[in-house]
């Protein structure tokens, strides 16, 4: 079993805070800094200002970022940046119809074409 720790980033933790932005290919995050630790590593963090989160992408990290989430609602600051979702939309040619019913473009959806 792991042991999880959310608590707030302080000086000493500034390196940890970049060496997951680094990893993460983002910007390291800004002011109030909340840091999810599991077994003594940092694997995440999160700036309480704007829900702004790094973390490790080498771990499941998922659930410690779910954790930081939570632990900054329990302590009042709403996130901006609610989880990331996929959004689905239908694309449309230049008629506005979608691509599928487009006389110009049912040839390339036809059976035939995928077949091998």
């Amino acid at each position: 079993m792991r042991s999880v720790t959310i608590r707030p980033a302080g000086p000493d933790d500034r390196d940890a805070v970049a060496r997951l932005a680094a990893l993460d290919c983002a910007r390291a995050p800004q002011g109030e800094v909340l840091l999810g630790i599991v077994d003594g590593v940092p694997w995440a963090a999160l700036a309480l200002a704007d829900g702004a989160v790094v973390a490790d992408p080498f771990r499941r990290s998922g659930e410690v970022v779910a954790l930081l989430r939570e632990r900054a609602r329990l302590l009042g600051y709403e996130s901006s940046s609610s989880p990331w979702r996929m959004r689905w939309r239908r694309r449309t040619d230049m008629s506005g119809r979608p691509v599928a019913s487009s006389s110009s473009s049912h040839w390339r959806l036809s059976p035939r074409s995928t077949r091998m």
